[in-house]
């Protein structure tokens, strides 16, 4: 197993990382699948990259289960990847990124109880590539209850922040709160010990974390002012962005142009200036949201070019991996609910 000791390997790591990013889908790849039914897009994928996860998995699964279980087997296996080949530093910087998934577990686990859906639809969309084990997924997986989730993490980094805003939830009836608890939670483990004046990895990396916390901050503002809910944002500020302090997020939660204004004066304002554009022009959350994601994106790009021989590379994989598997999933479901190729394609996040 590699440690956070000794020499780190950039130059093996962002090589193998390019070769990968290299073989992601491309717009022409989606524009195939968006014409496809659930089986056409399985046996496409046993074309591309996925083909050893298909092969392996379609004699127990058809359809869209067979795309949702090859898409998560072949991620986690890719994210796995990054950390046997890592060494040094590196890896350290790597392991931490990606308790990101461990985020993202425990959102779907709770958004999964809260809908009702089916347990066996919450595990589909569950991702094994942060720290949690299997059987510790599968018992969140099977929770009945929102409270129970939340005992059951007592102990983990989530804990504490998530029984804070436990009382916020039964208050509103709302996920809100407890989402944006996983979120600063994850970030504020993430930023903890990293110092601004350290190596220039370390630099790097917080240069990167930097930007993902100014969207995810904003993100969360404007869940928050569009719920309506009598939430005060500061609780669930995120520290270590360049651009909010806790206050002025409380301030704006009420006046969405203001907000706007904010972003559009920040060091993102050439970033965001068509997210921004999406949200005044058709004052949708969720365009908006896709529109952030792109800006991430193409954030995460820039810092890899202009840093090749660094952890940004690597992070940027990692988005754009996540990315392309939610773009096939979309689809996916999409065609199997029937959804016209224009509804899907807005579903989707494409540079």
């Amino acid at each position: 197993m590699n440690t956070t000791e000794g020499t780190s390997n950039y130059e093996y790591v962002t090589a193998r990382v390019r070769a990968r990013k290299a073989a992601l889908f491309d717009e022409e790849d989606y524009r195939k699948l968006l014409r496809m039914g659930p089986g056409e897009i399985a046996r496409y994928m046993e074309e591309t990259e996925y083909e050893s996860e298909v092969n392996a998995l379609g004699a127990r699964y058809d359809g869209v289960d067979l795309v949702e279980y090859a898409l998560n087997r072949n991620l986690a296996k890719h994210f796995n990847d990054l950390l046997d080949w890592a060494d040094g530093k590196l890896y350290g910087l790597i392991a931490r990124y990606l308790r990101k998934f461990d985020s993202w577990n425990i959102k779907t686990v709770l958004r999964g109880i809260y809908a009702d859906t089916d347990r066996q639809s919450v595990r589909d969309d569950l991702i094994h590539a942060g720290e949690f084990e299997e059987a510790f997924l599968n018992r969140l997986a099977e929770a009945n209850t929102i409270e129970d989730v939340v005992e059951m993490l007592d102990g983990t980094i989530f804990g504490e922040h998530l029984e804070a805003a436990y009382e916020d939830y039964e208050s509103t009836g709302l996920l809100i709160p407890l989402e944006n608890a996983v979120d600063l939670a994850y970030y504020d483990r993430l930023m903890d010990g990293l110092s601004k004046t350290a190596n220039r990895a370390n630099r790097l990396y917080i240069e990167f974390l930097q930007a993902e916390i100014d969207f995810r901050n904003i993100r969360n503002v404007l869940r928050i002012s569009r719920s309506g809910a009598d939430i005060d944002p500061s609780e669930y500020y995120i520290s270590g962005g360049r651009i909010f302090s806790a206050n002025e997020l409380s301030q704006l939660v009420g006046n969405a142009d203001d907000l706007i204004a904010k972003v559009r004066d920040s060091t993102y304002g050439d970033e965001l200036d068509e997210a921004l554009d999406e949200l005044e022009r058709a004052d949708s959350l969720i365009g908006f949201e896709h529109a952030l994601d792109i800006a991430l994106l193409e954030y995460s790009d820039h810092l890899s070019h202009v840093y090749p021989l660094s952890v940004c590379p690597v992070l940027a994989y990692v988005l754009a991996k996540q990315r392309e598997v939610d773009n096939i999933r979309a689809i996916a479901r999409g065609r199997e609910a029937g959804l016209s190729e224009d509804r899907i394609e807005e579903e989707l996040v494409v540079l």
